[in-house]
C-alpha cells in the first residue's frame, strides 16, 4: 500500500519517542514498509545527561540502507540540550524510513521524538 495523499487523512494520531542514545545508530522512529502511513516528525531533542562530559550527536534519516544525515557531530554540552528538529523544518517518513540517532559515548545522551502517525 502506497503512503496516504496527506489532503484526505483518516487519521492522525500523536505519539512520542524516547531513546537512550549509545554509540550504534539505532532507529527512534521507523515507518515500516507498506504501512499505509506517513509520520510526520514534529520535534527532537536531545538532552545530554552527563554532569561533566560533552557528547557528539549524529542525527539521520535513514531511507534504502542510506543515512541522509539531518545532524553530524554536534557537540552538546554537558547538561543542556540540543534541538535537532522543530516543527519549523518538518520532516516526512515515508515508508520505509527511519529516524535514527548515534551518539559519541554510550548513555550520554537522551533522544525525545514528538511525531504524528497519518493514515
Amino acid at each position: 500500500m502506497a503512503a496516504p495523499n496527506i489532503v484526505n487523512v483518516v487519521t492522525i494520531t500523536g505519539k512520542t519517542a524516547v531513546q537512550n542514545v549509545t554509540t550504534v545508530a539505532t532507529d527512534i522512529v521507523t515507518n515500516s514498509a507498506a504501512s499505509g502511513k506517513v509520520y510526520k516528525i514534529n520535534s527532537l531533542i536531545i538532552s545530554n545527561v552527563d554532569g561533566t562530559n560533552a557528547s557528539d550527536i549524529t542525527v539521520d534519516l535513514y531511507r534504502n540502507s542510506i543515512p541522509y544525515r539531518l545532524a553530524y557531530t554536534i557537540t552538546v554540552p554537558a547538561d543542556t540540550s540540543f534541538t535537532a528538529i522543530t516543527k519549523d523544518a518538518t520532516l516526512y517518513l515515508e515508508e520505509g524510513d527511519s529516524l535514527r540517532c548515534a551518539a559519541s559515548a554510550n548513555n550520554d545522551l537522551e533522544a525525545v521524538c514528538s511525531y504524528e502517525e497519518i493514515s
